[in-house]
């Protein structure tokens, strides 16, 4: 970095402080305070509020060594410089992923593979210092961006496998919010790798500028994901480990597969009797495991069901809501009532509008609103 004092290297040096003074505000908040300043009404993941907490510490220390580092040394030949870019190598990319996975809510997932690709980082950091007549630093370089887009890729595989596991097990999540863990991906590992692969103050400060709303953003996620671990639902990529008798309210001996036993026809008795007379599907963040214990029936026949019938267990579920909506639309309409959609929308089994909306649309082909100005009473 430039060593004269400049505008732009006072403007990176109070960004460079007010960063650490915000990760250490963070850390501090996830780890000591009882309440949420966000979305009170949510219990987050615990797991994923330690992870956070560890990610925002860990930035802070790594923003005080540095700023320590080109303070007193400046030296990047130094052997201080290479254990610290060793330090970083072996303490960041851990926490950073520990935090991403722990949005996942996934515990099958293991860390300890992160570890093992980050030590030949921290080795050549260490060796270049020793051995600085030998280039090391670009082949460093290379294999950390390789690590960087295998790590992406990964990360857009796990996202949408966790879309696809919310979809089956649960009725009422914006599943437009796992995109966010991407989000996050994407921009904190640009903000990684601008430290790493730049010593440009411009690049530097519009880092440090794009921390700020990241770090907003994480703060924001780890506050409103809702806890699912009370729910007794394995995630998508654990489906394959699952005994056939988990969660069951059968016997395992009477839960054939219902394709080869002629069970279909008695699974869609039992969800007529059990879940649409009784109107269940009213009943609001209702899961696929609590369903399958109403019916009678394994959780992953019940599933198994769903497929043979070309649909899943959140199409059923807003198939039965949007059609109450609409017959309870008539009937308030026939008897000159006043109807407000918000409010027939929740007594429909929605807390969320927004949800609401884009299950009528994709059912009806139609707005609420639109859809409400052609019909014949038009009581709204």
């Amino acid at each position: 970095m430039p060593e004269q004092i400049t505008p732009l290297s006072i403007l990176y040096l109070l960004l460079h402080g007010a960063g650490t003074a915000i990760c250490v505000v963070l850390c501090l908040y996830l780890l000591l305070c009882r309440g949420k300043a966000v979305a009170p009404d949510i219990t987050p993941p615990a797991r994923l509020r330690r992870w956070a907490a560890a990610l925002f510490g860990v930035m802070a220390m790594a923003h005080i060594w540095w700023i320590l580092f080109y303070t007193f040394s400046n030296n990047p030949h130094s052997v201080l410089y290479g254990l610290l870019v060793a330090i970083d190598c072996m303490a960041l990319p851990p926490v950073f992923v520990g935090t991403l996975l722990a949005m996942l809510q996934d515990r099958r997932r293991p860390l300890w593979p992160i570890f093992v690709v980050m030590t030949p980082c921290a080795v050549l950091a260490v060796l270049q210092t020793a051995l600085p007549y030998i280039d090391l630093t670009t082949p460093n370089k290379i294999y950390g961006l390789a690590l960087v887009v295998t790590f992406i890729i990964y990360m857009v595989v796990a996202v949408r496998q966790y879309g696809r596991w919310l979809r089956d097990n649960y009725a009422d999540l914006e599943h437009k919010e796992v995109w966010i863990s991407l989000t996050l991906l994407i921009g904190l590992m640009l903000l990684l790798t601008s430290y790493e692969y730049t010593d440009d103050y411009v690049m530097c400060t519009i880092a440090h500028l794009t921390g700020f709303p990241l770090a907003a953003l994480l703060l924001w996620r780890v506050e409103t994901l809702k806890d699912l671990s009370t729910d007794n639902l394995l995630p998508h990529s654990a489906h394959s480990d699952v005994s056939l008798s988990e969660h069951s309210a059968v016997p395992l001996s009477e839960t054939k597969n219902p394709a080869s036993k002629g069970e279909v026809s008695h699974i869609g008795q039992l969800l007529a009797k059990h879940c649409e007379d009784t109107q269940l599907y009213l009943q609001t963040d209702l899961t696929l495991s609590q369903l399958s214990a109403a019916v009678g029936v394994n959780r992953y026949y019940l599933s198994q069901y769903f497929t043979s019938q070309n649909t899943s267990y959140y199409e059923y579920i807003h198939d039965l809501r949007v059609a109450h909506f609409v017959a309870r639309y008539h009937e308030l309409a026939a008897a000159q009532k006043p109807i407000v959609a918000q409010q027939l929308a929740r007594e429909s089994g929605y807390h969320s509008y927004s949800t609401f909306s884009a299950a009528f649309k994709q059912r009806m082909h139609q707005s609420v609103t639109a859809w409400m100005h052609m019909q014949p009473y038009a009581a709204h």
